[in-house]
Formats: structure tokens, sequence, C-alpha cells
């Protein structure tokens, strides 16, 4: 697996460092679990050395490379490095004489490192993009993705052999604006860690993390990034302030002194809900479930998700989730089962869901949980399996497979994003768990 700018052991919540690294990590894991030995490749940041290699568990490895660049230097100026990233990688793979027989890389710039590994190691490349740079720019007021980018991520789509994708509406991103071939993609969501995420007593999780019996709290977890609509968020809760004992919660962020963390306080300050939000910093993950746990609900505001992790961290914990449209939103929210998803992008709307779900008893949190449980990372590890084995077939008959038992069904997809209709049939991997 190759993560160039993002390290799945990284402080997560920061601000390269978040649903993509738990992704990497926690898949890697079920794969190591299985036999499997995966070595997950990214760059030295966070004190460590390069060449340093972490034992993330049994059969899985992080292995840090020199990029060239400096070690806190932001995603957006790495891609002249990728070369030397890939040197490195060569190096380190020869020198231990492995051969790998799957190549996974994750966001446009560690693909453009296994288009390279792909040409060398005559290895299948399946690619997973998390984000695309053309639809930030359609759907983001502020993105500003580089032509650089959004090019790399057309050659991508062209030369990898599989693009595995966790929602079916990123699938559609895909066909819809880089005319992607319906039969490289696949379908497998996201999972969560069902052992870790679990419904904890809500008296106990309000002592732990100091939050009042009356309060209605409202929670986010994630980082600051404007496509993930905190100040929608805020300006909603603005919407809200005659709502007895409301409360907010942000997990995540940069600290203080980051820009976007002082533009959030001072948003909070314009619209007067100052003393109604706290802000918590970064959480380490084995405590999330607490906050989760403590709260009646979690708001995912984003604008532009792949998925959605966070909604399904929450469910997993019994917590009802009000959420925008977007990622896996719309298979991961049953109204009024288990939250609310908003009518509109409108923090009007947000508003009015949030009051909706605080108004109601609510589901009990088992029953909030058990919605998500289908997504237990071992179903997702097997499809994801299904997804490598595929590749190895599609790469040709240098590369031997003994597996032949992963055929997929075909379903016809038409795109309805801004209006574009592209009829495409559209691989899905084992039915994408539906």
């Amino acid at each position: 697996m190759i993560s160039v700018h993002s390290s799945p052991v990284g402080r997560l919540g920061t601000q390269d460092t978040g649903g993509m690294s738990v992704y990497i990590r926690e898949l890697a894991r079920e794969l190591g679990e299985r036999g499997h030995r995966v070595d997950i490749f990214t760059r030295t940041a966070d004190g460590a050395q390069p060449g340093q290699r972490i034992a993330l568990s049994e059969n899985v490895r992080v292995i840090h490379l020199d990029l060239g660049a400096s070690t806190d230097a932001p995603k957006t100026e790495l891609y002249p490095y990728l070369f030397a990233f890939f040197r490195a990688l060569e190096e380190f793979r020869q020198r231990e004489g492995i051969d790998y027989g799957v190549i996974h890389s994750h966001y446009w710039l560690s693909g453009q490192v296994g288009i390279q590994a792909r040409q060398a190691w005559s290895a299948p490349h399946v690619t997973t993009f998390h984000t695309l740079g053309a639809v930030k720019n359609l759907l983001c007021a502020n993105a500003c993705e580089s032509e650089t980018r959004i090019a790399a991520e057309f050659r991508l789509v062209e030369s990898c052999d599989r693009i595995l994708v966790t929602s079916s509406r990123e699938m559609q991103n895909l066909l819809c604006h880089y005319r992607a071939s319906a039969e490289k993609l696949a379908v497998v969501p996201c999972g969560v860690n069902l052992g870790l995420f679990r419904p904890v007593a809500k008296p106990a999780a309000r002592r732990c993390i100091g939050v009042a019996p009356q309060d209605r709290l409202v929670l986010y977890v994630g980082r600051f990034a404007p496509e993930k609509g905190l100040d929608r968020l805020l300006t909603a809760v603005a919407c809200m302030k005659h709502y007895p004992h409301l409360r907010v919660m942000i997990v995540g962020g940069d600290g203080e002194d980051d820009p976007a963390h002082q533009r959030m306080r001072q948003l909070c300050r314009d619209t007067g809900i100052e003393e109604r939000v706290t802000f918590a910093g970064r959480v380490d993950q084995i405590v999330l479930p607490q906050y989760y746990s403590a709260a009646d609900l979690l708001v995912l505001p984003s604008v532009y998700e792949s998925f959605g992790m966070v909604a399904l961290e929450a469910l997993a914990c019994g917590t009802p989730v009000v959420a925008t449209r977007v990622g896996a939103t719309d298979d991961l929210i049953h109204q009024k089962a288990n939250g609310r998803l908003a009518k509109s992008g409108s923090a009007r709307s947000l508003a009015d869901s949030i009051a909706e779900v605080l108004s109601q008893n609510g589901e009990r949190p088992e029953v909030v949980r058990r919605s998500v449980w289908r997504y237990d990372w071992s179903r997702v590890a097997e499809e994801v399996l299904a997804v490598y084995r595929d590749s190895r077939m599609a790469a040709g008959p240098t590369i031997e497979d003994a597996h032949d038992d992963t055929a997929a069904p075909c379903a016809a997809g038409r795109c309805e994003i801004a209006g574009c209709r592209a009829d495409e049939a559209v691989l899905m991997a084992a039915g994408g768990l539906q």
C-alpha cells in the first residue's frame, strides 16, 4: 500500500490525517490477520526517520521513506518529489528481496507512485482516490485544486487496473467527471471497528468528558478543512439560539494557532454562540466512543465526502446522525430510525434536522448500532480481497493467481450529478455489501 502524504499512524484529526488513514490502517490489519503480508509506504513525518519501520499488527508494517521534501511540507508541495519517493521504495524492495503481488495506492499523489511501480514490477495496480479534485472544485466554494492534480487523476484513471471506490456517489463522480471505464470500478464501503466503537452508558460518558446531564449535546468530529462544512454547522447552531441547553462539542483540528481554528472561533463570536461551543482539540481514537456516546447526535455537515466514516463510527456507538447528502450517507442514514438527512445544504435545513432529532425520544443505542453491523471490517476486507484477485486476473496471464471465484454482478448505472446522464454498466464488487 502507498500513502505518500498521510501516515496511518499519524495524529488523527489534523490537517492531512483523517478517515483515509483510518481506512488504510484498519484494512491492512484485517488483511494481516488473514495471513497476507502488507507493507504501507509513507513519507517521513512526526519525528519518524527515513527507513524506520513500525509493526502495525501481525504481518503489517509501516515503512517511512524520505521524499527529499521537508517533513512538514503540505501535500500540495509534494508532487515534484514523487519520483524520489518511488526510487526510495524500489531500493527498499530490492534490499528486502520482496515481490509485491498487488499495489494499492491511496490518493492521487500515491497513485502516481503506483503507476511507476506497476510499470517496474508488472504487478496490478488498484487505486482509491478518497477525494477527487474536479469534484472538490465543483462543490466547494473556496476550492482551488490544481490542473496538475486533475490531469494526474485522469492519467491514473486511465492507467490503473482497478479503481476501488467506497460509495456509489463517488462511483458516479468518476463516471461523470473522469470518464472512467465502468469495468474498472468496484464499490466496497468503508468499515468500522465494532469492537472499539460500541455504546457507552451516557451518564458515564458525559462524566468522562465533562458534559452536564441536562445539556443537549451536538458533536462534530473531523478536520477543519473547508469541504467538511464546520462553518455551516456553527451557522446552523446560531439559528437555534433559543433551543434550551444546546451545546456543541468540536473534536479535531490542528490547535489554536491554526488559521482554520481561529476562523471557526471568530465565527462563534460573530454569531453569538461562543459560550455554547467547546473546542476539544484532537482526541485519540480509543477515546472517541466516549464522545460519541455522550452526544445526543453527531452532525456531518460536509460539502463533499467520498464516504463519511465518522457517521459510521457514531452509529456503531448507538448515536444518531444528522448529515448532508454526501458520500455514503444515503445508505447509512435511515430517516427516523438512526438520524436525518438534511433536505438541502443550507444552514437552516441543517438546523431543522438537528431540532427534529433532539425533539424525538430516539431509538435505543443498540437499535441504532444494529443498522451498521454489516460494515464490520472483516466483511469489508473480504470484498477488497475480491477486488485484488480480480485486478490480478485483469492485469494478464503473466501474473499468477489461483483464485477464480470473484466474478462480480453488473448493474446499470446512471449518473445524475450536475445534470450529467452517463448510462454505464457498473461493476459492483460482491454486491457492495448490499
